[in-house]
This record gives structure tokens, sequence and C-alpha cells, in this order.
């Protein structure tokens, strides 16, 4: 998983395209966030892993998740869709 800056004086930290690697955590979608937001986590994982495992769950299910990405960024269900389609996505 990666964290950023990871080189010295920050060079070459953006790079193109989605950042499977990346560590996330699911949580309920109306969970509310706030102060004790991390400790809500249902499961911590990379992006990819996250995603996978929302897709697994029956269609009806998805839309009561969201998948905090590291960087305070939340991925909605019908974004985790989207992600899941993307030609990128790992095993896709």
């Amino acid at each position: 998983m990666t964290d950023h800056p990871s080189t010295y004086k920050a060079e070459d930290t953006f790079r193109e395209g989605i950042d499977w690697d990346d560590r996330a955590a699911l949580h309920e979608a109306d969970d509310g966030q706030g102060l004790f937001d991390g400790a809500k986590a249902l499961r911590h994982g990379t992006l990819a892993e996250l995603v996978r495992h929302v897709m697994l769950l029956p269609e009806a299910d998805r839309k009561k998740y969201a998948i905090q990405k590291a960087g305070d960024r939340k991925f909605s269900a019908a974004e985790i869709e989207a992600l899941a389609n993307h030609p990128d996505f790992p095993g896709s």
C-alpha cells in the first residue's frame, strides 16, 4: 500500500490513474463519520480488495456501504460499481 509523498522533496509523487493499492476502509454508508470514524470501519484493505468485496455482495445490499480511501475520499455504491467496471481494475 502506498503513502505519499514517497520521495525526497516530494518529486514523482503524482501517478496517473487509480492507485488500487492505496489504503481504504469499508463503512456503512450512513455511519455519520465524525471523530471516531476510523473505529467505525467494518473492514480494512486496499482499494481494489474492498471494491471486489462490495461487488461480491447482492446488488440490493451494495448501497448500504461506502469505501473511504486514504486521504478522506469516500466512494458511494454507484462509484464503487464504476470502479469495478474500470478498464484498469485489477483482474478485469
